[in-house]
């Protein structure tokens, strides 16, 4: 704000040139930052997007003002210092200066002088006339009038400088905040003579400087709550799914025992843990119950189902419940919940003494059968998919494994990257070379994973290798 007291009327006023250029770069620079604002896409209930949209408001409103300032200085600077009874000179009409107003009170005389762009700021028009420093805490909102008399006294009795904030009542109601900057006009005998003062509207600056304020708070407060979820998840997902970093052996007294190892691949897209399991289990009468399937959804709601049907599927398999009446229990449990629903399963039995896997399957892939250096997709067995009928049943299918077989079965997650299941298939049968070689079952997971990887992946996706042994 110029000064009445310490303005150099030597000093070199701006380049016109300068300043044309300087309102040229603002404009387009307003002219992008609008380009972005229009083409978010945002919505609504995503906390990162309204921070994002309420940042680009933020930064127009200042580009607004930036622009503004420009418009003033390349208005008009004038030559000499108005003398201390004159008010500022105020923006041409139709300037981008609608919103910011001048004005003097001169203690002297009573007078009062506002530059017509005050009058808009306060709701008034020029046949009301201006305000006098008495009148003006009456259309400031009470709990700011302590603040403004402050302001004043510090100005007209200890000659500080105004530079402060305080909110203003229309006649309709509406409340305006309003920025004032002013300074003490000082007589030849040095005494307090006048108030002069620059108001501005920021209205609509602190409203968006709310907006962005709320917005991130939002936004905070969002990724916290996941960052949370998926703490929890991930610890309830630990404490689920058997934690096989390397083989893991069953059916000891059968003459083809299993080699058992799994894994778990976590989506990089959602960065949340989502519902796919695996489970291996020996059960009481020497079998073993291999299961692998995903739910719907992400998160705790997810993982927490996921323990119930990993319970309920190991406690009907130890009741002795075959593989398709586990998968026709399965499909009942499911429809008396809300949420989340099941994506597809795989439920399997095996004898090792007659060496027969048999097993029922909701949803695909089918396991893959891997033996003398080949694989092929083993036959779906007949039957209904989850939900298709409250009275559904599931068909068995079975298949004799032979000693050195490698079953592979995995959830749909694991290939979804392919162009299609097929392709998807073609290349897990394709490690067929490798997978042979390998020296138990957790390298054959270890192959598996490190041929379509843990990052990057779109869902997250489970897998597990059953080797059966010599």
């Amino acid at each position: 704000m110029p000064s009445h007291l310490s303005a150099d009327p030597s000093a070199q006023h701006p380049e016109p040139g300068t300043v044309d250029a300087l309102i040229s770069q603002t404009r387009r620079l307003r002219g992008d930052m609008d380009a972005v604002r229009r083409d978010a896409v945002v919505d609504e209930d995503d906390p990162q997007g309204r921070w994002q949209r309420a940042l680009c408001e933020l930064a127009m409103h200042h580009l607004d003002g930036l622009g503004a300032h420009l418009g003033q200085l390349k208005a008009g600077v004038p030559d000499e210092l108005p003398p201390p009874s004159a008010p500022v000179p105020g923006p041409r009409t139709g300037s981008l200066l609608s919103r910011v107003g001048s004005a003097e009170w001169n203690l002297l005389t009573d007078e009062v002088s506002w530059s017509d762009e005050l009058y808009e700021i306060f709701g008034r028009t020029p046949a009301n006339g201006p305000m006098t420093l008495d009148e003006l805490p009456s259309v400031v909102l009470a709990d700011d009038q302590t603040l403004l008399q402050g302001m004043v006294t510090g100005c007209l009795i200890d000659g500080r400088p105004i530079d402060g904030e305080f909110r203003i009542v229309h006649r309709d109601g509406l409340v305006r905040t309003v920025h004032m900057m002013g300074e003490p006009v000082l007589d030849p005998d040095g005494c307090t003579a006048a108030m002069w003062a620059v108001l501005r509207d920021v209205s609509e600056l602190r409203r968006s400087e709310r907006t962005l304020w709320e917005s991130r708070d939002s936004f905070q407060r969002r990724r916290h709550i996941e960052r949370t979820e998926r703490r929890v998840a991930v610890e309830l997902q630990e404490a689920v799914l058997p934690p096989w970093r390397g083989s893991l052996s069953f059916a000891h007294e059968g003459p083809a025992p299993l080699d058992v190892a799994a894994h778990y691949l976590p989506s990089a897209t959602t960065g949340l843990i989502g519902g796919d399991w695996y489970d291996a289990l020996a059960l009481p009468n020497g079998e073993a119950l291999l299961t692998v399937g995903d739910l719907t959804g992400h998160g705790v709601a997810a993982t927490s189902s996921m323990a119930m049907i990993l319970g309920a599927l190991r406690g009907m398999a130890i009741a002795g419940i075959g593989a398709g009446d586990l998968m026709s229990h399965l499909n009942r449990l499911l429809e008396t919940s809300v949420q989340p629903a099941l994506g597809s399963a795989i439920c399997a039995r095996y004898n090792p003494v007659d060496q027969m896997l048999t097993w029922a399957q909701a949803g695909h892939p089918a396991p893959l059968l891997f033996r003398g250096g080949t694989g092929r997709a083993l036959g779906r067995p007949e039957g209904v998919l989850l939900g298709a009928t409250p009275r559904g049943t599931y068909e068995e299918a079975t298949v004799r494994l032979l000693p050195g077989d490698l079953l592979l079965l995995h959830t749909d997650g694991l290939t979804r990257g392919s162009t299609d299941d097929d392709s998807g298939t073609r290349r897990l049968l394709g490690l067929a070379p490798r997978l042979a070689g390998a020296r138990d079952a957790q390298d054959c997971v270890r192959t598996v994973v490190e041929e379509f990887g843990e990052s990057s992946r779109e869902d997250d996706a489970c897998v597990m290798a059953v080797r059966v042994g010599h």
